[in-house]
């Protein structure tokens, strides 16, 4: 019978860097049983950075990013030896199971996040997360820009009237309306990360009588990130 599990020998390619990408299912439906705060809840937001803080640690990631209910994991330490229906399904299920455990909340139905993998080199990861990045800046004014107009229309007017506009067309509607994107908060505009950083840490050396400096590593939740950008990515050594 092993014969018929013809998937299971797929592996992604060797030597290689993968992102694997999460993405919850059906989670507008979850965001209405959940009675989120439209168009940002707080604490759905402290939930995933959470969630992504455990991914990073699990399997020792080189680089987290999430915005909205999206997940993207670097991977340069392939687990499961590259098996493509191990990481899928192993990697999808623990973020679930985080996501339940951090939000201590009883739910109508399971949550569930999917997943796929992505095969990358180092000169397209700058590209991919500037294309996730720019996803949540869109995802930033269309859920602000919906936000605002269902105070002032029924859902079906609302979501027609948003349908006939582009980015900047919401954008400089909402600015006449009173709300600047530009001053909302960093995350939402950007999303958030969890990497590595280095702190410095001064100590006594008793054998040499002084002070001496080291840098130690610690895991980093980041809520105010830049527009991501090569320099960023090699001061925080994802890429050389």
């Amino acid at each position: 019978m092993k014969d018929f599990e013809v998937y299971s020998s797929l592996k992604v390619p060797k030597n290689s860097k993968i992102i694997v990408r999460l993405d919850g299912r059906s989670f507008h439906k979850l965001a209405r049983d959940l009675n989120l705060v439209k168009p940002y809840d707080e604490n759905f937001y402290n939930v995933i950075s959470e969630v992504c803080r455990d991914l990073f640690e699990e399997f020792s990631a080189e680089f987290v990013y999430t915005f909205s209910d999206e997940i993207s994991l670097l991977l340069d330490k392939i687990p499961f030896d590259g098996r493509v229906e191990k990481i899928n399904s192993v990697i999808a299920s623990f973020t679930a199971s985080s996501f339940v455990m951090h939000y201590d909340t009883q739910f109508k139905k399971p949550p569930a996040f999917d997943s796929r993998i992505i095969p990358i080199s180092d000169g397209d990861i700058l590209d991919y997360f500037k294309w996730r990045q720019d996803e949540s800046w869109r995802n930033c004014v269309n859920s602000h820009g919906i936000s605002y107009l269902k105070t002032k229309y029924s859902n079906t007017e609302a979501n027609d009237k948003i349908n006939g506009m582009n980015l900047s067309d919401i954008h400089e509607f909402l600015f006449e309306n009173g709300i600047n994107l530009n001053d909302i908060e960093t995350y939402k505009k950007r999303g958030i990360a969890v990497y590595r950083k280095n702190k410095k840490v001064v100590g006594f050396n008793k054998k040499e009588n002084k002070n001496q400096t080291s840098f130690r590593s610690y895991v980093y939740t980041d809520w105010e990130l830049p527009i991501f950008s090569e320099k960023f990515f090699k001061e925080i050594r994802v890429i050389k």
